[in-house]
């Protein structure tokens, strides 16, 4: 695959800040993030993908607001923006996500060059990560609460300047929430090497 000189690749901001109750609620005993894959974390595996694709990245760790509320999703993604100000777009990533390949990921960054934001989609399902260009550094800073960032999405996708790239990969559409996702992501890697 072609590789983007490192002056104009993409920053991808891996999101590590959630709470992840839902895991815990199915019966999960610690951090989704920190639950063990086919031996290593679910973190471990999406940052061994990230680096394996060559692209630079950011990873927002958890950190308490001053009324000591958890923060969204949208505020995560507008810290890790705003701590890579410089760099020509982003890929939102959520850390969730184990088994994304760092090919997908270079695939949404190359598509990045031409689009202001890029959606993969695995099967029908949209995936992550969605990419951003520069131009939406402004939206993605303004982000608030859960809600990431939906909305910038919608407004391209109602002026047409978006992209929906379709992957042959599953992983872009194969977070953990529970305990059977888990249980699932570990059945498909399974398969993957068999």
């Amino acid at each position: 695959m072609t590789q983007l000189p490192a002056t104009s690749a993409p920053t991808v901001i891996v999101l590590a800040a959630g709470q992840g109750q839902r895991f815990r609620l199915s019966g999960g005993g610690m951090h989704k993030l920190d639950a063990p894959l086919n031996g290593l974390s679910v973190l471990q595996r999406v940052l061994q993908a990230v680096a394996a694709s060559g692209l630079p990245y950011h990873v927002v760790r958890p950190e308490q607001d001053v009324e000591g509320d958890a923060p969204g999703m949208g505020d995560s993604i507008a810290r890790g923006v705003r701590a890579t100000a410089q760099a020509t777009g982003w890929l939102i990533l959520p850390g969730d996500l184990p088994l994304v390949t760092s090919d997908s990921l270079c695939q949404v960054a190359l598509n990045l060059v031409s689009h202001p934001v890029v959606v993969p989609r695995w099967n029908g399902q949209p995936g992550h990560p969605v990419g951003f260009g520069a131009a939406c550094f402004a939206a993605l800073t303004a982000l608030r609460g859960d809600t990431g960032a939906a909305s910038i999405v919608r407004v391209h996708r109602q002026a047409g300047t978006l992209l929906t790239l379709h992957l042959d990969d599953p992983g872009i559409a194969t977070d953990i929430d529970t305990l059977d996702d888990l249980a699932r992501a570990e059945a498909l890697l399974a398969a993957c090497h068999s």
